[in-house]
């Protein structure tokens, strides 16, 4: 018998309880061995549980217990989670977490003391929620040097955005939407600024170029900008909006961005939608391969977890090795170095000196015109590519143009 010890009794450790007691005899069948919940550690009460045998807020129950070999951390954050997974290392157990903040911030450090204690630090659940993407960037595609990730991460975000555009909703009404379907959190920032995303094409980043990339150095943009104007212009371009979180290899450096994207309906992110995530995976010898599914929830969440609890118990060796190189200089490329299209959204005083401007400017733009009264004092367009320092450039010059009152968004464009 393997005992499992789970930390944090929230959403996703109660459903790791959940599915290991309702799916026990198939999931032992698959493990080779019986695997239980001997502990919950929470400091909270929770007098319905059906779990009260296996509660506990003494976290010594879990930690001087030799019997427990493998440890589930679903607190969050970076505090004590942090501090609990390092002990539980150094006692050789191993560990198995959804914890994306945790892995993107210290993820080097938790594989390289797993290594030396001779056990493992898996995160299959911290991106992705219940898709399986970690598992098959190790084992599936090894054979492959990967050439870039492109993705839709969060789901709470891509439900805002198929709110907007499939039932005409602004961005507001879309949110609060979220949040009364249990979607979003009360503070909703970490996913509408794109700081969750961010942190989980961090990871997908690393374990793909086998090199930590830091997501602090990733620039990141969230959707509280985008309109349903937005919306009806990229529809003119029969195109779709949605949040991307990218990266790829630039010579001997990793670029990655998160950002809002106009992407053509062709496109194979463009119908993933609601709470749904996908993401696009290029290898040099597969080409592009796409995994789809919840990206977020109890179970689908906890179904990962408990994969990961069941390849320790495999002695599956092919993952979990890995200690990413870290470097001491900043690895990734800047933003400013790097070539893309702008959308490019206009309020102007003189709608021919403004055209005869940008045309002048910006050389052979593609324009964009919406029949619709309210953007009659508008003009869009998207320009060719170029990096983007030098387009900032040229939009920060345009603000200084008589004919122009005003930049009402700046959208990038995401080519196939």
């Amino acid at each position: 018998m393997v005992n499992v010890a789970v930390l944090g009794y929230g959403v996703v450790g109660s459903g790791v309880v959940e599915v290991i007691k309702k799916n026990g005899s198939s999931i032992s069948k698959r493990a080779g061995e019986e695997i239980t919940v001997k502990k919950v550690l929470d400091i909270r009460d929770f007098k319905d549980s059906p779990d009260q045998e296996i509660l506990t807020k003494n976290s010594e129950d879990v930690f001087e217990d030799d019997s427990i070999s493998i440890v589930v951390e679903t607190i969050g954050g970076i505090g004590v989670a942090y501090e609990f997974t390092k002990r539980a290392l150094k006692l050789k157990k191993h560990v198995v977490t959804s914890n994306k903040e945790l892995v993107a911030t210290h993820g080097p450090e938790l594989l390289r003391l797993a290594k030396e204690m001779g056990v493992k630090y898996l995160f299959e659940a911290s991106v992705g929620g219940g898709i399986p993407i970690i598992r098959p960037l190790y084992q599936c595609l090894a054979a492959n040097e990967i050439n870039g990730i492109t993705g839709i991460l969060n789901g709470t975000t891509n439900y805002i955005l198929t709110q907007m555009k499939r039932e005409g909703k602004d961005f507001a009404v879309a949110l609060k939407g979220a949040q009364d379907n249990g979607y979003a959190e009360a503070d909703p920032t970490a996913d509408i600024e794109g700081h969750d995303a961010c942190r989980k094409i961090a990871i997908l980043s690393s374990i793909a170029y086998n090199e930590f990339v830091d997501y602090k150095h990733i620039y990141t943009e969230g959707i509280t900008k985008i309109t349903l104007n937005d919306m009806k212009y990229a529809d003119e371009m029969d195109s779709v909006i949605k949040l991307i979180a990218m990266s790829m290899k630039i010579n001997d450096k990793i670029f990655a961005r998160v950002t809002p994207a106009i992407i053509s309906k062709s496109h194979p992110l463009a119908n993933v939608e609601d709470v749904f995530n996908a993401i696009v995976v290029k290898g040099d010898a597969i080409g592009d391969a796409m995994f789809y599914g919840r990206g977020a929830g109890k179970l689908p969440t906890a179904s990962a977890v408990v994969a990961d609890v069941i390849d320790i118990v495999k002695h599956v060796e092919t993952r979990g090795k890995s200690t990413w190189t870290v470097t001491e200089e900043n690895n990734t490329v800047h933003i400013n170095d790097v070539e893309t299209k702008y959308f490019i959204r206009i309020k102007v005083r003189n709608q021919e000196e403004a055209h005869k401007y940008i045309n002048k400017t910006f050389g052979s733009v593609e324009w964009v015109k919406v029949y619709d009264a309210q953007l009659e004092d508008e003009i869009a367009f998207v320009t060719l590519k170029d990096k983007e320092r030098n387009l900032k450039a040229l939009l920060e010059e345009m603000k200084g143009i008589g004919s122009i009152r005003e930049v009402t968004n700046v959208i990038r464009v995401l080519e196939e």
